[in-house]
């Protein structure tokens, strides 16, 4: 004859249920268990354990430190991010003037009239064209603009 596992459980009245098995805790390690430790291993464990004073200044000086130069970092991120829209913005202004300037020069190049101003020099002023004996060439290597503070140099007679 064949057995049946039956799951016989008893109804219980009231607000409390009775533990029928208790399972002990595999994880739960009593004093027992635990193997013997000599005297000197035991005192350094506890040793390990309590911080003395020394240390607790060592910490507390490092977490002082480390709060500075956190705040220290925020700050000059703060300075770095308020200068770059600086920057942004004075760019922007100089982007403006910039093109404010080039239309007022072409507007002002547009409005002159060269061809009524050489009539006006040749006709009514009396300006001649140089000749080429008038013409001097000077060689400036240093910049794109000159100061005339004394007389330009005679020019060399060509070979």
């Amino acid at each position: 004859m064949k057995s049946r596992n039956v799951n016989t459980s008893a109804y219980q009245y009231g607000n409390t249920v009775r533990q029928f098995q208790v399972i002990p805790n595999q994880y739960d390690t009593s004093e027992m268990d635990k193997p013997k430790l000599s005297n000197s291993t035991r005192k350094n464990r506890e040793k390990a354990l309590n911080m003395n004073f020394g240390y607790v200044m060592f910490l507390a000086i490092a977490a002082i430190v480390t709060l500075v130069v956190c705040i220290s970092y925020l700050r000059l991120q703060a300075e770095t991010t308020h200068r770059v829209k600086n920057i942004s913005s004075l760019e922007k202004e100089v982007a403006d003037l910039r093109s404010d300037n080039d239309e007022t020069y072409n507007r002002i190049n547009n409005s002159i009239d060269l061809e009524h101003i050489k009539q006006v020099a040749l006709e009514e002023i009396g300006m001649v064209y140089a000749s080429e004996d008038q013409v001097v060439l000077y060689d400036n290597q240093e910049s794109d603009y000159v100061r005339q503070y004394s007389d330009i140099p005679k020019a060399k007679p060509s070979k």
